[in-house]
């Protein structure tokens, strides 16, 4: 497998995926809600990952494609070559702020990510990383994560998981925003992912999120030595939803300890 040749491609996919997201704010969006009233979809959600789809179909014929939108193929393993695919990663964002949302992309072979993707549109920051070959900004290496206390900890969390919810006791979730310095919430868990790589937060942590939404992130923050597994301290499998943490060496096995001591009293 020419991995080098896939990473020219997919970066190459997005730029042009996000010219295309750029050029859509001339025209009017379409929008529309799935789950509930705040699960938000537009018609260029649809359109960009169709294009992604298109182009991935007819050049790499034997992958498979995991798509936020539904539009790729019905993946149950994580056997051969997956894109793992959000063509807008925080849409609520893109919808009202038309800023803080991002193609999130990884590329998975046999269930191990080999290339992850982080495409900050109307920043034009690109994060982006080779496994065992580091992380990037644009062209700028990232620094490997020092250790931090969780009491100097700048904790990613949106803050439904620290009120009443189906998913969890939220206590534990509220204590632990209490223990650390501060907390931030982006609305994109692709940006607060690129925001870990980058250092800027130490840690970033949901109840529940999908494949698409970390796929390319997992791949990106691995090699600026974070860690990222379910609540539980599981290896994500990139197939179902799931619990999230991701965070800084050290870090991460000191919150997940934590929140399971406190989850249980």
């Amino acid at each position: 497998m020419d991995w080098g040749a896939i990473d020219r491609y997919a970066k190459s996919l997005i730029k042009e995926a996000g010219h295309r997201i750029r050029v859509s704010f001339a025209g009017k969006i379409q929008i529309e809600t799935k789950a509930d009233a705040n699960d938000l979809v537009t018609d260029i959600d649809r359109d960009i990952e169709q294009f992604f789809i298109s182009r991935i179909r007819r050049d790499f014929p034997g992958h498979r494609i995991l798509g936020e939108e539904g539009f790729g193929d019905d993946v149950r393993s994580g056997e051969g070559v997956v894109w793992i695919l959000d063509p807008i990663d925080g849409t609520m964002n893109f919808i009202h702020q038309q800023r803080n949302f991002a193609i999130s992309l990884g590329i998975y072979a046999d269930g191990i990510g080999m290339l992850g993707y982080i495409y900050d549109v109307m920043a034009d920051d690109f994060y982006h990383a080779y496994r065992g070959e580091g992380a990037y900004r644009n062209d700028e290496r990232l620094p490997m994560l020092a250790p931090v206390p969780v009491e100097k900890a700048i904790i990613g969390v949106n803050a439904s998981w620290v009120t009443p919810n189906r998913y969890i006791e939220h206590e534990a979730i509220g204590q632990l925003v209490s223990d650390c310095r501060g907390t931030r919430s982006y609305g994109s868990a692709a940006i607060e992912l690129a925001h870990v790589a980058a250092g800027r937060l130490d840690a970033y942590l949901s109840m529940r999120l999908a494949p698409w939404d970390v796929a390319g992130g997992s791949v990106i923050i691995s090699e600026v030595g974070a860690v990222a597994s379910n609540l539980r301290g599981e290896e994500l499998d990139m197939i179902s939803k799931d619990t999230f943490i991701a965070a800084r060496p050290g870090l991460h096995q000191t919150v997940l300890d934590q929140y399971i001591r406190l989850k249980r009293t």
